[in-house]
């Protein structure tokens, strides 16, 4: 829903301006949220703080918010062939039940946003993409659709909620108020079911880099889902969790973050992501690009680094070489679980070798740092 938003206390830091509010925003304040704009919402960069929270989701589990993620409903008997042309990764072999990992490319190969897919029906599938290129992102699938036969789309964002619940004690959690057997759903599956009498959509997937789900579920419910697991959970070690902790959580795992290590200047294969292209699926806007760029080989690498010396490396400082910049980094933060500073960055293919020396320039000082492989964090199988 839209809102005027000032600052009210010392909590807020929104300005006065038109925002959106997901399902939990009362929620958010009971639970002592700092709140702030992102993409165009209303959002809780932390509770507890971030450093607490990240390490509550490595331990044992965290509850995010992601209500502003986008959803688009994509049914019809052209369906399937229509997002196998649309999407790199092969839709055709999404059975009922499971998702995956795609993107939406220009002709170019770059990413217009990255996103994922689930196979609801034989005919119907759910597309989730970003908060902050929700609008153009169906406006471009329905670009797309035209005079496509059989093919019927809705942005059906505004009927869901999404709450993630990770960490290695999300199965505990859970099976606490439902039915379903939640340790039988794999890797990107999901199951139908009822969470407290609420249906609920479970889907084993996360970006945080540890086990968990994500709860689709009508925005209407989201509130006595949220309060309810954060009360039975909290013997387990369960907290809220906010942005920031999800941001420091995906960068320790090597996930790529739309507009830092992807956007539309960058393609699969610049950010490592080959095992998102399918060539032999058939054709997909940006197939001939990508073909020619595996042939021709990339000029940069997406590296992960650790910070030698003292300093934070953050979002586009420069890696330099002989007085010149010859990279850029995309995401950097100080690792809660390893305590140091880390990042990801591109650069040229001569400095991607792991243990490769680097120099970056942090606030004018050239600061030591070396080449680490990604992801930083595994969680334990």
């Amino acid at each position: 829903m839209k809102s005027r938003v000032a600052i009210n206390d010392g909590n807020n830091i929104v300005d006065e301006a038109s925002v959106q509010r997901t399902p939990l925003y009362d929620c958010h304040r009971e639970a002592g949220g700092r709140l702030v704009e992102f993409a165009g919402w209303e959002m809780p960069v932390q509770y507890s703080g971030v450093i607490e929270e990240h390490r509550a989701v490595r331990g044992a589990a965290g509850l995010f918010d992601v209500s502003h993620m986008g959803e688009i409903l994509v049914t019809g008997e052209g369906a399937e062939s229509f997002l196998q042309g649309l999407t790199p990764n092969n839709v055709a072999k999404l059975r009922v039940g499971r998702a995956h990992y795609s993107g939406l490319l220009s002709e170019e190969g770059t990413y217009i946003d990255d996103l994922l897919v689930y196979r609801l029906a034989a005919d119907e599938f759910l597309l989730v993409v970003n908060a902050a290129n929700v609008a153009d992102d169906f406006a471009w699938v329905a670009r797309q659709a035209e005079g496509a036969s059989g093919v019927s789309l809705a942005d059906v964002s505004s009927a869901w909620a999404l709450l993630a619940l990770q960490g290695p004690r999300a199965v505990e959690i859970l099976s606490a108020h439902t039915e379903v057997d939640l340790a039988s759903i794999r890797y990107y599956r999901f199951k139908r079911g009822e969470l407290a009498g609420m249906p609920v959509l479970f889907s084993r997937t996360g970006y945080t880099g540890e086990d968990g789900f994500e709860l689709y579920l009508g925005p209407e419910d989201a509130p006595a889902v949220w309060r309810l697991l954060l009360e039975s959970g909290a013997d387990a070690g369960l907290i809220p969790a906010g942005l920031g902790a999800r941001d420091t959580l995906r960068l320790e795992a090597g996930m790529a973050l739309y507009g830092h290590e992807i956007d539309r200047t960058t393609t699969p294969l610049d950010a490592g992501l080959n095992w998102v292209v399918k060539f032999d699926s058939g054709d997909f806007i940006g197939r001939q690009a990508l073909v020619r760029q595996k042939e021709s080989g990339t000029h940069r690498t997406l590296i992960g680094f650790e910070v030698v010396g003292r300093g934070i490396a953050r979002e586009g400082f420069p890696v330099v070489r002989d007085g010149e910049v010859v990279g850029r980094v995309t995401s950097g933060t100080w690792s809660p679980t390893f305590e140091k500073a880390l990042g990801m960055a591109y650069v040229p293919n001569d400095l991607a070798a792991p243990g490769t020396a680097l120099t970056l320039e942090i606030r004018g000082r050239q600061v030591e740092a070396k080449v680490a492989e990604i992801p930083f964090y595994s969680r334990p199988r």
